[in-house]
């Protein structure tokens, strides 16, 4: 490979790179729907995206509450994946309507099969039944993501800007966004605006970039043929 090839290479891998970076970064474990209503008996969706280039997923573990128990904990089979329901004894007894329970369903783990790995630029979605939900504001339900060279990603902050957020059903707290009163209108259109701005300002800086390779490559290819000259 020659001078000019090279740089036309490092070029368009830069450009791959900073357009697919913003992607990946906003890929997180989450729960769909994240809102339920206390007491209820609530099927919700654990969607699991792979966020690295060269492993796979093989494996997802997901912890319930045990100050909050569910007294029911189901799974849909998923194809490809075995799940298992462990359970644990509580750290105290916890009163859950007229039962009161000493040990709970805690941690749901699935694993994959080979070749059913969740693969680069895939994402899984893996059904759980939980009920009844407690009447509390909301649910942490931190999970653990195991990739195939042995790498684990704990989904597990709380708070705003979090990393590595872990998933939240929302019960009696209303979940980021979601705005009740006039002045929280208010706030929710600026946050709004804010997140337009920020991704207007992200696709013109993409934008640019784009603009700047193709300068780039269009100077090389001028080079290129001033040097056959």
């Amino acid at each position: 490979m020659n001078r000019t090839s090279a740089i036309v290479t490092a070029a368009g891998a830069a450009l791959i790179l900073a357009i697919a970076t913003p992607v990946a970064a906003s890929a997180h474990v989450t729960v769909s729907p994240n809102t339920a209503s206390a007491g209820s008996y609530a099927l919700i969706d654990i969607k699991v995206p792979n966020e690295s280039a060269s492993a796979v997923t093989n494996k997802v573990e997901l912890s319930l509450p045990t100050d909050t128990p569910f007294l029911s904990v189901s799974y849909v089979p998923v194809s490809g994946w075995t799940a298992e329901l462990v359970r644990t004894t509580l750290p105290s007894p916890v009163t859950v309507g007229d039962n009161t329970i000493t040990e709970a369903v805690t941690k749901v783990v699935w694993t994959a099969s080979p070749g059913s790995e969740i693969r680069a630029g895939q994402l899984q979605v893996f059904p759980v039944s939980l009920g009844p939900v407690p009447d509390t504001g909301s649910i942490v339900m931190p999970a653990d993501q195991t990739y195939s060279d042995g790498t684990v990603v704990s989904w597990s902050q709380t708070g705003s800007g979090a990393e590595h957020p872990a998933p939240v059903l929302f019960v009696n707290d209303a979940p980021a966004g979601d705005h009740h009163s006039d002045a929280s209108d208010v706030d929710g259109h600026a946050d709004s605006a804010s997140g337009s701005a920020d991704t207007l300002a992200r696709s013109l800086g993409i934008g640019g970039l784009v603009v700047g390779t193709i300068g780039i490559v269009a100077a090389i290819a001028a080079l290129r043929r001033k040097e056959s000259v």
